[in-house]
């Protein structure tokens, strides 16, 4: 972190002298579990026995890479502070994505192989072996965990996940984790892959009690215990303009809370709003050990209802969250670029970047919906670094973030580190332009701040 007074040469040092950047460390890190556990369990595969017939034997092996897939999906949704800091959730919650659908495949794959393994070893049909196997208490766990997977796969596809409320996908979301247990039982009962050998027995219960233990206390017990420590309160609130508030929280200890400027994170209002009403909403100032301050737009019942909400009253706080920071940077100069609102972890960004050569690109409609253009100006004066605002309607080529126009404004922009925050279709153009200017992958960084 580069505070106000830390001298260029000794900020440029640490950013040139970094040998693996914190993302590399952290996908390297993330393989190398998965590809270790892959061994163990291929190794547990062909030393545990074949099934009862070929087509046994490949459901077994299908199976045991269920479990791997189930453990993986616990670990990227546990929110664990060292690899949010380095990926950030964003990034995270689309592998969960795709790791969820990719299980979802081999649950059903093994499912099938299953019945139709025993259908062909007693010679039945495979309805009547599907009746039979329901009969057996871990078969039937398994087939309820499949079920219950298989619906929330459903109803996570985009056109069926966008005709439903976020609380309500939310609310079915949650039956993964009952899916999760009844799918430990069962395999748990399965003596043949669980109990198959003392190191069997070990391994798998040192995964499932780690990647329990991880989910468990990053989403449950180190909140709970961050809001018992803290006693996180609303010291004000401040209307910066008719449909945008932002709102100062202050409560014990701040100077121990792990935040950084750029980063954000989950808040609730009990007793103002309802409890499933939570929003994750960017630090607007750097962190200072005394106050928290995030500045919000009013686009739904809950943000919009926060210039209402008591001074003096109690704040639930999950987080920080996000990998939106200096952590990442790599070279003396930054690029900033906010769209909208999206200009709140730039601002907290600007304020703990005040020595330094920085470029802040500003797009918003109109002059009157630049929030916090004031303070964004004044801080950009500090560091004697540019402000650009850009005005105006976006029309059919003639976008500010043209390659050609970008070029123009930051003639350097390769050699800078670029940060972006701001709505969907902004964060894809900007993307797509440094992506043809050719700036370093390691240069560039975005995170788009959602649940879902």
């Amino acid at each position: 972190m580069w505070t106000k007074g830390t001298p260029v040469e000794a900020r440029t040092s640490q950013v040139r002298h970094r040998a693996v950047p914190p993302i590399v460390a952290a996908r390297w890190a993330l393989w190398t579990f998965i590809v270790v556990n892959l061994l163990i369990v291929e190794v547990l595969f062909f030393t545990a026995g074949s099934g009862k017939n070929g087509i046994l034997t490949v459901a077994k092996f299908v199976g045991l890479h269920a479990a791997v897939l189930m453990l993986c999906q616990l670990l990227l949704v546990a929110r664990l502070p060292w690899l949010d800091r380095r990926i950030g959730m964003d990034r995270l919650t689309v592998w969960h994505r795709w790791v969820g659908f990719t299980l979802l495949w081999t649950i059903l794959s093994h499912a099938v192989l299953v019945v139709l393994g025993y259908a062909t070893l007693d010679n039945a049909s495979m309805g009547k072996t599907f009746l039979a196997l329901a009969g057996v208490p871990a078969s039937l766990l398994g087939m309820c965990a499949a079920l219950i997977v298989v619906v929330v796969g459903v109803v996570s596809t985009r056109n069926v996940r966008r005709r439903l409320r976020y609380e309500t996908w939310h609310g079915l979301h949650l039956l993964l984790y009952l899916a999760l247990g009844l799918a430990f039982v069962h395999q748990l009962l399965e003596t043949t892959t669980f109990t198959s050998s003392v190191f069997a027995r070990i391994y798998w219960w040192a995964m499932w009690l780690f990647a329990f233990g991880a989910l468990v206390t990053g989403r449950i017990v180190m909140p709970l215990w961050r809001n018992a420590y803290h006693r996180f309160e609303v010291a004000a609130v401040v209307p910066e303009s008719d449909n945008v508030v932002s709102v100062h929280v202050t409560g014990r200890h701040l100077d121990r809370l792990p935040a950084q400027a750029g980063q954000f994170c989950i808040w609730r209002f009990p007793g103002h709003n309802h409890w499933w009403h939570a929003n994750p909403f960017s630090l607007s100032a750097a962190p200072d050990g005394r106050t928290l301050r995030l500045t919000a737009k009013a686009v739904g019942s809950a943000s919009a209802g926060l210039r209402n909400v008591p001074v003096g009253s109690r704040v639930f706080v999950e987080g920080p969250y996000g990998a939106f920071t200096s952590l990442h940077r790599t070279r003396p100069g930054a690029l900033l670029i906010a769209g909208g609102v999206g200009i709140t972890p730039i601002r907290a960004m600007l304020e703990e970047e005040t020595v330094g050569d920085v470029v802040v690109l500003y797009r918003v409609r109109s002059e009157s919906d630049a929030v916090l253009a004031d303070e964004v100006r004044t801080l950009v004066e500090e560091c004697g670094g540019q402000l650009h605002l850009l005005t105006g309607r976006t029309a059919e080529g003639a976008s500010p973030f043209e390659p050609e126009r970008l070029r123009a404004l930051v003639p350097d922009v390769t050699e800078r580190d670029v940060y972006v925050c701001g709505p969907g279709g902004m964060t894809a153009a900007v993307l797509k332009t440094l992506r043809s200017l050719k700036v370093p992958d390691r240069q560039v960084h975005s995170e788009r701040f959602g649940l879902a």
